[in-house]
């Protein structure tokens, strides 16, 4: 139960971040109202499970919850700056609880992720966040290309922008895989599970990943909003599909979560 509250605080923490980098002078702001009720939702079923698994990340998740839907309010009032405010609480709160999720001990008093264990929890909660990023990020761009269908006149340079900050959050997170693997060695023992995980999580969240991003970015220049935004729609598997084998690796490296 807590990978699921994990993933949800840091899908949320990502979704929320890619609002705050988004320009309301370029994007609707019926586009910010939509999102903060997806990160709404997240946020609500991450408290509600962490009441038994995480109790103490259970409040701020509610607390992101309440920001979200105060977030949605204003931006149906066309309240741009109590939105964007509200944003930023938000995206505050459930960067908060990605990290509070993350350093709770675990197995042996150990933080582990991506098949690398280490004693200290602020490398690993630093980790969380990137992951987040990278799997919200990556959505938010696939919801910014959507939203094309109701605002077919928005500037195409919000959608570069998204894809171009997700592809940025892939290499930073690459770094740390790389480090990991390096430093700690990804597979023990050759464990045929570990071994297909390790596979999957390459091939998807960090070869598939970026090829797929460029890919949609380059469709841009014809220009073409749905084609990339299609494009995005694998991405976005690719992007979940991948951080959750790493979160699954964490578990198996920490014996348990």
């Amino acid at each position: 139960m807590s990978l699921l509250v994990d993933f949800l605080c840091r899908f949320a923490w990502g979704i929320a971040a890619g609002l705050v980098l988004t320009s309301p002078r370029v994007v609707p702001g019926g586009f910010f109202r939509v999102n903060l009720l997806v990160v709404l939702g997240l946020a609500t079923f991450a408290a509600l499970l962490a009441r038994n698994a995480l109790p103490a990340v259970s409040a701020p998740a509610a607390a992101a919850a309440a920001l979200a839907w105060c977030g949605s309010i204003a931006w149906f009032a066309e309240r741009r700056r109590s939105g964007v405010l509200l944003c930023v609480a938000c995206a505050v709160v459930l960067a908060g609880a990605t990290v509070l999720v993350t350093l709770t001990p675990r197995s042996g008093g150990e933080v582990a992720f991506a098949g690398a264990s280490v004693r200290d929890g602020l490398p690993s909660a630093g980790i969380a966040i990137l992951s987040g990023l990278v799997t919200g990020l990556t959505v938010h761009a696939m919801l910014l290309g959507h939203w094309y269908l109701n605002a077919p006149g928005m500037r195409i340079d919000a959608l570069r922008r998204a894809i171009d900050v997700a592809l940025v959050a892939w290499g930073a997170r690459l770094v740390t895989v790389a480090v990991a693997a390096v430093g700690e060695g990804v597979v023990r023992g050759g464990d045929a599970t570990a071994v297909a995980l390790v596979s999957l999580r390459w091939l998807t969240g960090l070869v598939s990943l970026p090829i797929l991003l460029v890919m949609s970015r380059r469709t841009l220049a014809i220009p073409n909003t749905q084609s990339a935004t299609g494009i995005l729609y694998v991405a976005c598997l690719a992007a979940i599909l991948g951080e959750l084998t790493a979160q699954l690796l964490a578990v198996g490296a920490s014996g348990g979560a």
